[in-house]
């Protein structure tokens, strides 16, 4: 009997104090959070996700099946166009030489000089991204002995419904999964014509070579023109945002084909400008209103509101610099929630380059 009732009076305490503290973070969801009207900027963005690629991936294979002698390059090495990168021996030279060796030092150089290997060339400029074989190995013409790429460029796929909004020449931001705090430009040089379809989603393929710093900030100078007027501030600041990126030889040591990268598409750019967060705003769907306070009471304002990134939002109409809008803890949190969520979820699909949209 005593057991039952210790029992009972256990269960008691728990449910009282679950109740106590659901009670206590309803009535702390429900605290009036004020918040103030105030300048700053929005940029409302799309961000897809790609992939570094080469823009031409070429084996280099023997014109003769033979033994490798010597190669004489490494991975990431640039080489040029015409250079040698390993010397080949063919079957019958080989032969003759692995005799000539057996009967002396003196013999075997003697038919090194005269029977010469044959040269493998580089067929384009550019740099050496795989070496498939070592020297000893014996080779096919189907064979591959190195891997050259002539640059390495960021394919990703646009949704549809987002094909809008890139353009030909387009500038982007670029950074890579491996490197977070590297970033750098790029601009939109192809479109593909044909859709794809990944994960039953209509896709295209968008090709995006890199920029670099000195050459990017010699081209935006151009803008620093009076004759510019209006846009000369904004080409002033998208040319110190520039100065930051990477260098040509830094970006070049760390790019690797394979590499996961994020593509930041600026859809549109408002600076200075009345922001409240997104959450601070009822929408009916008829009407936009928000909870400002006026002396010692909260009424309700009618706003227009424009431009938003996710997380703020314009206000264009029906509130000024320094009002105060009241907002419930619980819309705050969830508000925060959606953003977050939206902006750090990510979903894989088969061709390990995927999209999202940010806004």
């Amino acid at each position: 009997m005593k057991k039952i009732i210790v029992i009972l009076i256990s269960l008691g305490i728990i449910s009282a104090t679950v109740f106590f503290v659901f009670k206590k973070k309803s009535e702390d969801n429900k605290k009036q959070v004020e918040i103030k009207v105030e300048y700053g900027d929005i940029i409302s963005s799309i961000r897809i996700n790609g992939e570094v690629e080469p823009r031409n991936r070429v084996p280099v294979n023997p014109q003769i099946t033979g033994r490798i002698e010597n190669i004489l390059v490494i991975e990431g090495q640039k080489v040029k166009k015409g250079e040698v990168i390993a010397w080949l021996s063919s079957a019958e030279r080989a032969a003759l030489l692995d005799i000539a060796r057996t009967q002396g030092e003196h013999e075997y150089k003697k038919w090194q000089e005269i029977y010469k290997p044959t040269p493998v060339v580089a067929p384009l400029d550019g740099f050496i991204i795989v070496r498939d074989k070592e020297p000893g190995q014996t080779v096919s013409t189907n064979e591959s002995i190195v891997v050259m790429a002539d640059e390495l460029i960021i394919k990703a796929y646009v949704d549809e419904t987002d094909l809008r909004y890139v353009k030909l020449g387009q500038k982007v931001k670029v950074s890579l999964d491996a490197y977070p705090d590297t970033k750098f430009a790029g601009v939109v040089e192809h479109i593909s014509y044909e859709s794809k379809q990944i994960s039953n989603v209509t896709v295209y393929e968008v090709k995006i070579k890199p920029l670099f710093t000195k050459i990017e900030t010699e081209k935006y100078k151009i803008f620093s023109k009076p004759e510019f007027g209006e846009k000369k501030q904004f080409f002033q600041e998208r040319r110190k945002e520039l100065s930051k990126f990477s260098t040509q030889k830094d970006l070049f040591s760390i790019l690797r084909s394979g590499m996961s990268a994020t593509v930041e598409i600026i859809l549109d750019e408002k600076k200075n400008i009345l922001i409240l967060p997104v959450s601070a705003i009822i929408n009916t769907g008829k009407e936009k209103y928000v909870f400002v306070k006026k002396e010692n009471r909260v009424v309700k304002q009618q706003v227009e509101t424009g431009l938003s990134d996710g997380k703020n939002i314009e206000i264009i109409e029906g509130l000024s610099e320094g009002d105060v809008v009241v907002v419930t803890q619980e819309k705050i949190s969830r508000g925060a929630s959606s953003f977050a969520s939206s902006t750090q979820t990510r979903v894989p699909n088969p061709m390990s380059s995927f999209f999202r949209r940010q806004w």
